[in-house]
């Protein structure tokens, strides 16, 4: 049974910082690019915050650039997202996700994060 678990939401003021944790079971963890994904209040698609290849290639969506940093630990099964300066326009359901290919793709339930003053 696959198993992504996220934890380390909850509600920041603008200008804080948050750290989210994915551990993964059931999968070889090492073999999937994995990420994460949000989806704001009110909006149906989810879009892509950040995200790292099995060879260690980072992507950022252009607004968390700089502020962000995402990084794995392939021996724990394990991803971080470090958010730093964080935005009330950064609030929504953070969604830690894994792919193995086009047919191979797990999401877990997802973790509040919320920014406010």
């Amino acid at each position: 049974q696959v198993q992504l678990v996220e934890s380390g939401g909850g509600l920041v003021q603008p200008g804080g910082s948050l750290r989210l944790s994915c551990v993964a079971s059931g999968i070889r963890y090492s073999l999937y690019s994995v990420g994460w994904f949000r989806q704001a209040p009110g909006e149906e698609q989810r879009e892509m915050v950040a995200s790292i290849t099995r060879d260690g290639l980072r992507t950022f969506a252009t607004s968390v650039k700089g502020r962000f940093t995402i990084s794995r630990d392939n021996a724990k099964n394990t991803m971080d997202l470090q958010m730093n300066s964080l935005k009330p326009e950064d609030t929504g359901v953070y969604y830690c996700h894994a792919r193995r290919d086009v047919k191979t793709e797990y999401w877990g339930q997802g973790t509040q994060v919320t920014v406010s003053s």
